[in-house]
């Protein structure tokens, strides 16, 4: 099966035409650097010129309070639980993401429908079902893969934030104790990322360097796309 065969289409009472932006994801599991990599990108990209718009799981103003709320309540199932993430989706696509490429914005987005579809498959869901759901995502431009083993990402977490409940998957009852939790979750997450990079041409980052190496090498892959454009879609 091939990716444009069930997603990309967008809305269909949304008719979008030419997009000028470009849409760049990273993905990569809880702990990778993101974040740090999203703000050098921005600050990258508009010190050449580009106006830029970041975004992320959790950010639509329409399901952010909602969701915060049940997470600290450990109180959804996790079929609701994964809407409740599409419904974020859904609406950061429509109000923030597609506007911004229209007006010929990169669009650098912490994450996309992937890591949600990876957290809900490694629970359980059924692969076609989350295919399903997201069928209206646009195609980024370029999803670059931050890829960590288990060793250099316990030292992260160990050294950075800590582990929390849903990072360390302990709403799954794999264990106890919440570093082996952890450890047992984030492997599954892993591999499920990993079948994600082939299925979906993820470009694949090592991330287990230095985060000024890393910083390199994305703008190297960003820069190879700056001169493609989008299909025109209907």
């Amino acid at each position: 099966m091939s990716i444009a065969s069930y997603y990309g289409e967008g809305y269909p009472y949304m008719p979008l035409g030419h997009l000028p932006g470009k849409l760049i994801v990273l993905e990569g599991t809880d702990g990778v650097g993101r974040s740090t990599q999203i703000e050098m990108l921005q600050s990258w990209l508009e010190e050449n010129g580009h106006a830029v718009s970041n975004t992320g799981l959790s950010r639509s103003p329409l399901t952010q309070p909602g969701l915060d709320a049940a997470k600290q309540g450990h109180t959804l199932g996790r079929t609701t639980f994964s809407l409740f993430y599409a419904t974020d989706f859904a609406d950061r696509l429509e109000n923030q993401i597609i506007p911004a490429l229209k007006a010929g914005y990169y669009v650098l987005s912490d994450r996309y429908f992937y890591s949600i579809g990876a957290r809900d498959i490694v629970r359980g869901a059924d692969p076609n079902w989350v295919r399903g759901v997201y069928g209206f995502a646009l195609v980024p431009d370029l999803v670059l893969y931050l890829k960590v083993d288990l060793e250099h990402l316990i030292q992260r977490v160990v050294n950075g934030r800590g582990f929390n409940y849903w990072e360390a998957g302990l709403d799954m009852g794999l264990a106890d104790d919440l570093y082996d939790s952890f450890c047992l979750y984030q492997t599954r997450l892993l591999a499920q990322f990993d079948k994600m990079a082939t299925e979906y041409g993820f470009v694949t980052v090592d991330a287990n360097r230095d985060p000024h190496a890393i910083f390199e090498e994305l703008k190297i892959k960003i820069e190879e796309i700056q001169d493609e454009t989008h299909p025109v879609l209907s």
